[in-house]
């Protein structure tokens, strides 16, 4: 015999488990659009590709849904919390003023949702109190790349990923503090070369920008705090002393982990150590689509598939990272990067040059190398010493 559950305590206790917001459309036999929210989806199925949604046995709405030979799944987006309120109430009013468009199967796509998935009925169940209706995937997209609207205990929510702009965090703070006790250093750099010149932090994944001296022609793209994923070939100034866990670490947040294109990066990165810097070349296409594909993270709070992006246009640039310096040749350069002897009690930090001239000649980018090492090793002395 099976235990009597207490309804209230079930409710509860699934409340505490979040759940995303749909609202599934038709449009049923008499012609008029049919929808119900739902926080009961879920895939089922790859291959042949189903779906499965959850409404109650009483349901009215569904009663009308059910009429139509077809249905969409459209998945609500965190700004959209009055517009479910609105699908969940009765009527048929309830799409009066709502912006939608009919699917490839007719069904009501609404405007501004995430996505949207096109099915028609695969089978109707009843499983206690509600029913399970499987759906046979026809047609899908995604139609805004944007945080999920939220439903968790009782109340609409949305994720709360990082942001590309750095907040309160102990160890960034610290970094400021101490970035702030060589800024005259970095501002004379940058108004000797005429160059932007910036001082970074690694804060876990990230490289934080925590102070900028910005005396070059081009304005840099990304402002002060701004968070870029360190993902290789970048990012090796950070690991210059690093153990061999947190270099295996770096290597895998590329998108090809594979053993040639890991022993690409250690090599880059034993060329950092030897050196003393990295450079970058630059090649306007491949950084635009970084810098373009970066842009899109921040903008959709961090989503996976926009972070794969980045990791991709990223390590496109690994062919640009560390080139040869030939005597008697020019080159264009995005960045110079020297990393400063912080020690193990402070975190790593590095000096990046930008906003380089172009066509410089092999021996002129020496100089601004062996200026930027004496700036960062002299940055190193002076975070590192005894304060009296």
């Amino acid at each position: 015999m099976v235990k009597a559950v207490d309804s209230a305590l079930f409710r509860e206790t699934l409340g505490h488990y979040p759940t995303g917001v749909a609202v599934v459309t038709a449009v049923a036999e008499d012609g008029r659009p049919a929808g119900m929210v739902v926080g009961t989806f879920s895939s089922v199925s790859l291959d042949p590709p189903m779906v499965a949604f959850f409404p109650a046995v009483g349901s009215r709405s569904f009663e009308h849904l059910r009429t139509a030979p077809a249905f969409c799944v459209n998945v609500l987006a965190a700004d959209q919390e009055s517009l479910c309120r609105r699908m969940a109430t009765g009527g048929a009013e309830k799409f009066d003023g709502v912006r939608w468009r009919p699917g490839p199967l007719g069904s009501p796509v609404l405007e501004g949702a995430v996505s949207w998935i096109e099915c028609t009925y695969q089978d109707i169940r009843e499983a206690g109190d509600h029913f399970i209706v499987l759906g046979l995937v026809h047609e899908l997209a995604v139609q805004r790349s944007t945080l999920p609207l939220l439903f968790f205990q009782g109340g609409y929510g949305r994720f709360s990923p990082g942001s590309f702009i750095a907040g309160p965090d102990p160890d960034l703070i610290q970094a400021a503090q101490l970035a702030e006790t060589i800024r005259s250093q970095v501002e004379d750099l940058s108004a000797e070369f005429a160059v932007n010149c910036g001082v970074l932090v690694k804060i876990r994944g990230d490289a934080v920008q925590v102070l900028a001296a910005n005396r070059g022609s081009v304005a840099e793209p990304f402002p002060l705090g701004h968070r870029q994923p360190i993902i290789p070939p970048l990012g090796a100034a950070f690991l210059v002393d690093s153990p061999a866990a947190e270099v295996d670490e770096w290597l895998g947040r590329a998108p090809d982990d594979g053993l040639d294109r890991r022993d690409l990066h250690r090599a880059r990165l034993d060329k950092v150590r030897e050196c003393g810097y990295s450079l970058l070349a630059a090649e306007p296409r491949l950084l635009r689509h970084q810098q373009a594909a970066l842009s899109a993270f921040e903008l959709s709070d961090r989503l996976p598939r926009h972070e794969r992006a980045v990791q991709q246009a990223t390590s496109e640039l690994a062919e640009l990272f560390c080139p040869d310096l030939l005597p008697g040749e020019v080159y264009d350069l995005a960045s110079i990067v020297a990393p400063v002897p912080t020690g193990p009690d402070l975190p790593p930090m590095a000096i990046r040059m930008t906003a380089l001239p172009a066509s410089a000649p092999a021996e002129r980018i020496e100089s601004w190398v062996d200026r930027l090492k004496q700036v960062a090793a002299a940055a190193g002395a002076s975070l590192t010493a005894p304060r009296g």
